[in-house]
């Protein structure tokens, strides 16, 4: 009897409804408006090769970033054009991307990223896991920048292994050992200090002793943005960094990234933002948008919103579409449909992850169409209680609502859906799921806690209708 009716394991603090069906064509007519209003990059037609300007392959011991640059500044002073980076393998140090301009690496073409930390400084404004900071130059960078570009179907490798960056995390199975550089040494614990103790940005400069690693490519406050056809290999940390942009697309972009906080694409307050056609691998999320952490989150106030997800392919990673959890600015307004993901090291497929350090408003996220082999966890998490042990000022109370999936299907994981709110019911809502089908829960169903109206609507879990 008890296996019979475990097909639905439901702590009782969750109040489940069946409302109405979501309108989601209706929504997703909202998303083409969106689209609508994304603004296309355009380039004279100009080109400039770097080795023009000096650059020459395969010189691992005499990076080319100097000509790369010098290429960039001409094409953007004549007025905007295509840097062309041909087939070989080149050898760099950090790029600045500036405006009107499209760095077009060639098929064929390698761009190989030095592990020279020293490169990376002095430091530049940017963000480290939703902290506004100094820290090292990104690998590409862009600030304030109007109409730029990355395109081409060659390799940008940021050479992150366990014997460089990903042992300035700390963790020893990343190639840490004691006495060397990392984050853990209390660059990171004095960073999120920094933060909580509003100290001003200009006092907030990280040094290379810190080990806060840089991330493969960060554009800060930049306008018209596309990221296209390039595939991105072993970044120090983040790998696709939009910070405070508006009108960005990211589109057939093969991202491969296994070490440790390799995000795939975290847009943070960012608005207007098309990912498309891309495959992500990486050894965290793969898409995870972003709000800014905690006061600094809270103090700019800038929520990402109107953010499109479609036809890509998630393996590996900690989330495939997630939102969080520096999310203290809030988010509106996610549409994702017709993606595929499945791998075993995928944790989740759709995850919200916030706490009472962040706070924030998240809302509106529709979801249909996704094909799921398998995921370790759940299909559909949702954690109002994540990082409960981190030292931050509480009491900002974030909410969960509106978020509606549909036409989902998965051939293996632990729960369907996995819901973790506060002691009450009032901060997670309006959550539904319909003409899904889950197979293979090994858990016998979904576990919600601290949830209302949460509409389950045509779901079988182990072939079963939920009831």
């Amino acid at each position: 009897m008890k296996k019979l009716f475990g097909i639905l394991c439901l702590v009782l603090s969750a109040v489940i409804t069946y409302a109405n069906p979501i309108d989601f064509d209706k929504a997703f007519r909202e998303s083409a408006m969106i689209e609508s209003q994304i603004k296309k990059t355009s380039f004279p037609d100009r080109t400039y090769n770097i080795t023009d300007f000096g650059a020459k392959p395969d010189t691992p011991n005499d990076p080319c970033h100097e000509a790369i640059n010098q290429a960039i500044v001409k094409c953007s002073l004549d007025g905007g054009g295509t840097v062309v980076i041909p087939k070989g393998t080149f050898y760099t140090g950090p790029i600045t991307l500036k405006s009107n301009v499209n760095l077009h690496v060639s098929e064929g073409a390698i761009l190989k990223f030095s592990t020279d930390q020293s490169l990376y400084f002095p430091a530049v404004l940017t963000r480290w896991e939703g902290i506004d900071c100094y820290n090292a130059h990104p690998l590409i960078y862009a600030y304030g920048e109007t109409n730029i570009a990355i395109t081409g179907k060659g390799v940008i490798d940021g050479q992150g292994a366990n014997e460089n960056w990903w042992a300035m995390c700390g963790a020893p199975k990343y190639g840490w050992k004691e006495g060397m550089v990392a984050q853990r040494n209390g660059g990171r614990e004095r960073l999120l200090m920094y933060g909580e103790t509003s100290t001003p940005i200009y006092k907030r400069i990280m040094t290379p002793e810190d080990g806060m690693r840089p991330q493969l490519i960060n554009f800060y406050s930049c306008n018209t943005v596309l990221i296209e056809d390039v595939t991105l290999l072993n970044s120090p940390f983040w790998v696709i960094h939009p910070l405070f942009c508006e009108s960005l697309i990211v589109r057939g972009v093969h991202v491969f990234n296994r070490g440790p906080n390799g995000d795939g694409c975290d847009p943070e307050s960012c608005k207007n933002v098309l990912i498309e056609n891309c495959i992500f691998d990486t050894g965290d999320d793969c898409i995870a948008i972003k709000s800014g952490r905690n006061a600094d989150g809270r103090k700019w106030n800038i929520p990402s919103e109107n953010i499109i997800v479609r036809k890509c392919f998630m393996k590996n990673g900690h989330g495939g579409v997630v939102v969080g959890s520096e999310i203290s600015g809030g988010y509106r307004n996610l549409f994702v449909e017709d993606c595929k993901m499945d791998s075993p090291e995928l944790d989740r497929v759709i995850r919200i992850k916030t706490s009472t350090c962040r706070g924030g408003l998240i809302e509106n996220v529709f979801v249909r169409n996704i094909t799921v082999g398998q995921c370790r966890e759940a299909i559909l998490h949702i954690n109002l209680q994540y990082e409960n042990r981190e030292k931050c000022n509480r009491g900002f109370t974030p909410i969960v609502r509106n978020v509606h999936l549909k036409n989902i299907t998965s051939e293996k994981s632990e729960y369907g859906v996995s819901i973790v709110g506060l002691g009450d019911n009032d901060h997670v809502y309006n959550i539904s799921v319909e003409d899904s089908h889950f197979n293979n829960v090994s858990k016998n169903g979904n576990s919600i806690t601290g949830a209302k109206d949460v509409t389950l609507k045509n779901l079988y879990i182990n072939k079963k209708l939920v009831k």
